[in-house]
């Protein structure tokens, strides 16, 4: 079922787009900036941006300020061809997230600026208005859990999924700024994973559901075992381990010389989905997702450093290769 759902190429994502800042040139403290950059960011439509640039299509469900920094987000969904059908906009205190974060590895600094944010307003009146038989799968990213009226929203349309016989893709994106507190995180983070058909996360977020870094490769494994068709349990530069069809698959990374940490998961969920889409084997399309988001950390900005496929393809043909894999 997951393979032929993924074959549609047709992708409904859930969750936040906003606006991001980084100083220029590259290497610039944000503290020393003259001039700043401008780009699309927020995880979801990130992952929905580098979906198409890979030659899927994305619909982005969620609410944007109506002022415009809102404004800018739609063009920029417009600019990359991810539909904004679903983008409701909202007036108010709410606003669109900003981000300003540094192209930097050394002492990086990201500030997240979601004080009222617009993405939150999302209500389940906005999942009841959409058709879900028109998608091959729904993803979603954790953030949309942080508040209401969005975390009943996003339950709804794991719902209507699930009434639609669409695999759910969850990448757990465990942001502590955006929780009232860690207890329920933790209890709602779990609850959307049960309900996952696909769940990817790195190896400190398994961590935190399971209670202790040392027992997330134990929790990645058991949702895998239980509930999920396939769980990606991301070690960062050692590279990752797959659970799927009872089986355990380690691949490694893809090494480049970093400019940044940021928008490197969006990139590698883009990668991995784009790459099954087109029935690549798994261990290819996570090596692929692993492949795209070292280009992401090689460039400045997200959305504008997702890969499209004939980067990929470069970036593939002139690289070494993968390190080894690793243990966990």
């Amino acid at each position: 079922m997951l393979q032929d759902a993924l074959a549609t190429g047709n992708f409904l994502v859930v969750g936040r787009v906003g606006m991001d800042f980084f100083p220029d040139p590259p290497g610039t403290r944000t503290r020393d900036a003259t001039v700043m950059r401008v780009g699309m960011g927020g995880s979801a439509a990130n992952t929905a941006a580098g979906l198409v640039k890979l030659g899927c299509k994305a619909a982005l469900v969620t609410a944007v300020s109506d002022d415009a920094v809102g404004w800018y987000c739609e063009g920029q969904l417009d600019h990359y061809g991810v539909d904004r059908s679903y983008v409701k906009r909202v007036r108010g205190e709410y606003r669109t997230s900003l981000a300003v974060y540094e192209t930097r590895i050394e002492e990086h600094q990201s500030v997240i600026y979601r004080n009222n944010a617009a993405d939150f307003q999302m209500d389940a009146a906005d999942i009841d208005a959409i058709d879900f038989t028109a998608y091959g799968a729904v993803i979603t990213a954790g953030t949309v859990f942080a508040a209401e009226p969005s975390r009943s929203a996003a339950f709804r349309a794991f719902d209507k999924a699930k009434e639609a016989g669409l695999p759910i893709l969850f990448d757990i994106d465990y942001r502590p700024y955006s929780w009232p507190s860690a207890a329920e995180a933790e209890e709602v983070l779990t609850r959307a994973g049960a309900m996952a058909d696909v769940i990817v996360g790195n190896d400190e977020e398994f961590g935190f559901m399971a209670g202790h870094i040392d027992r997330g490769l134990a929790k990645a494994s058991a949702l895998a075992e239980t509930s999920a068709q396939m769980v990606i349990y991301k070690m960062g530069p050692k590279g990752a381990i797959t659970f799927a069809d009872g089986t355990e698959t380690r691949t490694g990374i893809y090494p480049v010389e970093a400019v940044k940490p940021t928008g490197a998961g969006d990139s590698f969920m883009a990668g991995l989905l784009a790459s099954l889409s087109k029935g690549r084997p798994l261990k290819e399309a996570v090596l692929r997702g692993s492949a795209c988001a070292s280009v992401v950390v090689a460039k400045p900005g997200c959305s504008p450093a997702m890969p499209d496929t004939d980067e990929l393809e470069a970036f593939l043909a002139a690289h070494p290769g993968p390190t080894a894999a690793q243990e966990g």
